[in-house]
Formats: C-alpha cells, sequence, structure tokens
C-alpha cells in the first residue's frame, strides 16, 4: 500500500469510532497518539486538524489546557455517506444495470468547489470520459451523492443521465479508456499482501491504531474501485478476496481497539491499551491461495 496520509487516517478514525457514537469531543493529544502509532509525526498531525477545521469537517473546542476536536453536522454528513459502502455486504459490485453519464461546468475562479466535485464523483465511481464528461457504472443515486454540494452548485451546473449500451456503439473500450483495471487489480492485491499477512496486526503498538490504518487503506481501496460490471473482470479477480481480508482483520481487532477507545474518550491515557503478548488479538488465518470467486 502507499504511504497514508494523515487526513486520511483522521477521517478513518472519527469515521470507524466517532460518526455513530456519542463521545463528545476528542482530545488533540490522543488524536496526535493515534496518529503516532502509524508513524505521523505530531506537527502533521496538527496541520492536518487545522485544514479539516478550515474545510467545515471538524470543529475546535477547549477544555482547560486541552484542544478537543469533534465533528460538525457537515462533517458527520460526510462521513455517514460512505458508511453504507464502507460496511456494506458487497461494496465492490455495480449499483444497476447501464451507465450513469455526468458533464458540469464550474468556472475556473471556483477551483475548490470543482475539487469538491470531483472528489464526490471519483468517490462515486465516476471517471473522465473526455472534456467534460464523466462515467460511472450502474445507476448512481447522484442526487443523493450531491445533496451537501447542492447549495453551492449554480442551477443546471451538473446534468446526469442514465444509459445503456447501443448495438454497434460498444462501450468496452471507452471503459478500459476511462479506468486503468489492472491499476485496480493491483490495488488489491496490494491491499490483500499487506493485511492478509498475520505481522500486520502488530505493526503499531495498539490495536486502535492498527484498525484506524486497515479502514484508511479500505477507504483508499473503495475510491480505487469503481465497482464495474463483471464481464470486465476476469476469474481470478481479486475483490472477493479484499472483502473477506478486511472483514477478517476488522473483526480480529474489534475488541481490543473498541476497548482502547473506551479509555480514550474517558480521558485516562496512561491506561492506554496496548498489543502485548497478552492483548494482542488473534492473528487471522492466511487466505487461501485459491483463486477468488468472480464478482
Amino acid at each position: 500500500m502507499g504511504s497514508r496520509q494523515p487526513k486520511q487516517l483522521l477521517l478513518a478514525f472519527f469515521g470507524e469510532h466517532v460518526v455513530d457514537a456519542a463521545t463528545g469531543p476528542i482530545r488533540a493529544s490522543a488524536l496526535i497518539n493515534v496518529l503516532e502509532g502509524a508513524d505521523v509525526a505530531a506537527p502533521a498531525t496538527r496541520a492536518t486538524l487545522d485544514r479539516l477545521v478550515h474545510s467545515g469537517i471538524l470543529a475546535r473546542s477547549r477544555r482547560g489546557r486541552e484542544t478537543l476536536f469533534s465533528l460538525t453536522e457537515h462533517g458527520a454528513a460526510v462521513l455517514r455517506e460512505a458508511t453504507y459502502r464502507v460496511r456494506g455486504p458487497r461494496p465492490f459490485d455495480p449499483q444497476g444495470s447501464g451507465w450513469t453519464l455526468v458533464t458540469f461546468s464550474i468556472p475556473e475562479g471556483q477551483r475548490m468547489l470543482r475539487h469538491r466535485l470531483r472528489s464526490t464523483l471519483t468517490w462515486e465511481g465516476f471517471a473522465p470520459l473526455r472534456d467534460g464528461l464523466w462515467l460511472a457504472p450502474g445507476e448512481v443515486d447522484l442526487a443523493g451523492s450531491l445533496e451537501r454540494l447542492r447549495q453551492d452548485l449554480a442551477p443546471n451546473t451538473v446534468v446526469a443521465f442514465h444509459a445503456r449500451e447501443l448495438a454497434g456503439f460498444p462501450i468496452g473500450e471507452s471503459v478500459r479508456a476511462a479506468w486503468d483495471i489492472e491499476a485496480i487489480r493491483h490495488a488489491h492485491l496490494a491491499f490483500i499482501e499487506v493485511w492478509d499477512d498475520p505481522s500486520a496486526l502488530a505493526m503499531a503498538p495498539s490495536a486502535l491504531t492498527v484498525r484506524t490504518m486497515l479502514v484508511a487503506d479500505w477507504l483508499a481501496l473503495l475510491r480505487a474501485d469503481p465497482r464495474l460490471p463483471a464481464e470486465f473482470m476476469d476469474a481470478q479477480w481479486p475483490a472477493a478476496r479484499s472483502v473477506r481480508t478486511y472483514r477478517r482483520v476488522h473483526d480480529t481487532l474489534a475488541e481490543a481497539s473498541a476497548a482502547e477507545f473506551a479509555e480514550l474518550v474517558a480521558a485516562r491515557p496512561s491506561a492506554r491499551r496496548r498489543i502485548g503478548s497478552a492483548d494482542r488479538p488473534s492473528a487471522p488465518s492466511p487466505t487461501p491461495s485459491a483463486a477468488a470467486r468472480p464478482r
């Protein structure tokens, strides 16, 4: 896997542990501690927290000498949008049949809005087909996906259609031009290589940090895989193995990481539970080498 960015890790942490829990604000020192276990230096974590506050994802507050961070309503909505796919049973299957097409026009002076729109489209499986035209497999709920951007988008900024392939106009070449299918395969294989190894459970000093790293890598993989139809895959396509690997490791870490998180929000940093000889979760069994089923 590539290096994990502080933003990825913080969003994974808040999405996994905070968005659905009434925990209250999280101490900056606790967040720094979690990310230090993932080899992120404290200044990088602080700078990323500042950027997430500036973008409206997090809110900052103080309690005595402690700085605390909590999700804003906007931040919680952003993370909940991803929840269904992150926790869903078939995260790499297309949403319905056919194809969704989107075209949009945003003025040069609104680069941040353009970036937010492109980021949202990418998460939903879209890729640019040609200038101003984006393509996604299946029937994307675009209205729901763009709801949090709607107040910033001028009328008719985004135009969308649901389409099907026409006889005599095969879509295969367009799909292969829009997505590097081998790169998607390699993203799955890299995820499996890291997380199917029992030593992954000890790649950080605490189960909470390891689970945060796992979820960050899972989010990156979900973003990389647009859920293409099965006809573009082969019998060795590794998505099913990725799902099994993620769920097994996630379940293995669940008890220890939940206990650490409970201690963290109770503001008892000295009691932080570590993965040691007694606390380390049992290592997951290696994934069988047999080829994964077609999706």
